[in-house]
């Protein structure tokens, strides 16, 4: 009778597994018949009321079906684990050589023009340099030419910070550092991002790049700046561009002179970007003024110079016909899209 019940129990066991489809199911089943209150765990805890000879049989036969139905369940959890992540990596895999239709990126224009800028002028053999964005008061404005009490420290909008330093308001620090590690003759630029606390309209921004250059040596004149800035640009634009100088006032070049390019956003009618004027404002440049010199170490009766600090965006406006600085900072692929490497 007892023998027949086990027979029985197995065979339930067997149907209740093979139906089981997923991990927790079969768990279920484990439950069932062989958990605490499990129906073969039950007729293992009834043996006590058989006979001694009968103990001795159903339980060994209890026993083997016990180690039996823990063997299949190992067998059947391994494979339902198996299935289950052999279906789920089925649904999530992609082929990663098949398109995917995204579009591909394109270079940003401020970044063409920077490279573009650097090949030029490592041509006529300048040398890169680079410097902090954080900067000291000492490097930004007093080695410059810039006393504390100077109306230009005013102009600049500077951004302080808690520290007591500040963001530089343009690349000149690197001038100064240059001349401190390096010995005249030399010629470097420093291309890098500047801030400036100011409103931001078609063609001013708070946050823009800079390409700083200065030129040390004996006998420098405004010429050697003249013809510099005329390779650069016919570079850049592939052509020949009207540019002018007026006379401008900063306090590390003497004379100083605002350099400007005839805008070819409007071929000169005015514009927003060029302010109506037919010219824009592209660099500040002059001769470096001798107290600079001074304070990078130079002999100002031996050695003379140029320097000037190149606005990228309004060079990439002026390259490519943007007319509003702010489309630089956003997030408009159409825009970004139309320009390549």
């Amino acid at each position: 009778m007892m023998k027949e019940k086990l027979g029985k129990i197995r065979q339930e066991f067997i149907t209740a597994l093979t139906a089981a489809t997923t991990p927790e199911e079969a768990e279920r089943v484990r439950v069932a018949f062989l958990g605490k209150k499990g129906t073969l765990t039950e007729i293992m805890k009834g043996m006590k009321n058989l006979s001694p000879e009968e103990r001795r049989e159903i339980g060994a036969l209890s026993n083997a079906f016990k180690e039996e139905f823990e063997q299949m369940l190992a067998a059947r959890m391994t494979a339902l684990e198996s299935a289950t992540i052999e279906k789920r990596l089925a649904a999530e895999w992609e082929d990663l050589s098949w398109p995917t239709g995204l579009s591909r990126g394109a270079a940003h224009p401020i970044a063409v023009v920077r490279r573009r800028v650097k090949e030029i002028f490592t041509s006529m053999g300048f040398e890169v340099l680079d410097g902090p964005e954080m900067e000291d008061e000492d490097y930004n404005f007093t080695k410059l030419n810039i006393p504390p009490d100077h109306p230009a420290r005013d102009m600049q909008d500077t951004f302080w910070l808690d520290n007591g330093k500040l963001l530089r308001t343009h690349t000149s620090p690197v001038q100064v550092r240059g001349m401190l590690s390096h010995k005249p003759p030399f010629k470097f630029i420093a291309p890098g991002k500047v801030y400036r606390n100011e409103a931001v309209d078609a063609s001013h921004e708070h946050t823009f790049h800079q390409i700083e250059g200065m030129v040390v040596d004996r006998n420098i004149s405004v010429a050697n700046l003249i013809y510099t800035m005329k390779i650069l640009l016919s570079g850049i634009f592939e052509k020949e561009v009207a540019v002018r100088l007026r006379p401008g006032f900063f306090p590390f070049v003497e004379p100083g002179f605002e350099l400007d390019i005839h805008c070819l956003i409007c071929g000169g009618k005015g514009c927003s970007v060029c302010k109506q004027r037919g010219w824009l404002e592209l660099m500040p440049c002059g001769m470096v003024h001798p107290n600079v010199l001074d304070a990078g170490g130079i002999d100002p009766e031996e050695f003379s110079g140029f320097a000037f600090g190149l606005g990228l965006e309004r060079l990439v406006m002026m390259r490519y016909g943007i007319d509003d600085i702010r489309l630089f900072h956003g997030a408009d692929l159409r825009f970004f899209t139309q320009f390549s490497s």
